[in-house]
């Protein structure tokens, strides 16, 4: 499991936005691709929407990896 720290000041990151950060696709286009065809999960279930908000203490998975979302301390 990876772990991902929101910038401080944010209380979310989007979904597409978060697996670009992490490395987990290459373009926006390619994050869109996965999230539209059921490939993402958050936590736990599919999402098929790019722009839905990941916030403090939620998973998401893709492609084997899992990343946690956390608050900045």
């Amino acid at each position: 499991m990876n772990d991902f720290t929101l910038r401080e000041g944010e209380d979310f990151i989007r979904l597409g936005q978060l697996l670009k950060a992490v490395r987990l696709v290459d373009e926006g286009s390619d994050a869109k691709y996965v999230i539209a065809n059921g490939q993402v999960l958050v936590n736990g279930e599919v999402c098929t929407m790019r722009g839905k908000k990941i916030h403090d203490g939620e998973s998401v998975t893709f492609n084997g990896e899992t990343i946690h979302v956390h608050q900045r301390a």
